[in-house]
């Protein structure tokens, strides 16, 4: 399965790009995970190995907002956990830029920056807390090429 991913720039960058004056965004409190053992076989890094929000794929179970698969060519995302916010940005859309082009895309998921390395979570590590794990819909759409499987973008809510 190809790789699709995109890790969005830090918030201090948003903030600062799309209200100049705002300050500079600062870390407000500390995710703390669990140990576990993780799978070092098969490339064990959380939404850089390519989730597919189908069923069958790489994702895993359905998606964590509704509770349903999603076809690869809807535009959806999941965001790394602080960005997910316990569920409060389920179903909303955000707007994703990159090379110079948007997309509107539909939060679905959560990408887990907090817990790993168990069989909930195929072994693999916690996601960085930075990601927007995009649907391939999304990267074609921005006009990106999904073998380079990271790029750097900046979104924003709707």
């Amino acid at each position: 399965a190809a790789v699709f991913l995109l890790v969005a720039l830090s918030t201090s960058h948003i903030a600062s790009s799309l209200r100049p004056g705002l300050g500079v965004c600062r870390a407000s409190g500390y995710l703390p995970g669990k140990s576990g053992n993780c799978e070092k076989s098969n490339d064990p890094d959380c939404c850089e190995d390519g989730k597919s929000f189908e069923k069958g794929k790489d994702g895993g179970g359905p998606s964590e907002c509704d509770n349903s698969y999603h076809s690869d060519k809807e535009l959806v995302v999941a965001l790394s956990t602080g960005w997910f916010k316990n569920m409060a940005r389920c179903g909303h859309r955000i707007k994703i830029t990159a090379n110079g082009k948007s997309v509107y895309a539909k939060v679905v998921d959560e990408c887990d920056s907090v817990y790993g390395c168990d069989a909930d979570h195929n072994y693999e590590p916690p996601c960085n807390n930075n990601i927007v794990d995009a649907s391939p819909a999304v990267w074609n759409a921005l006009g990106l090429d999904q073998n380079i499987g990271m790029e750097d973008i900046t979104w924003s809510e709707e």
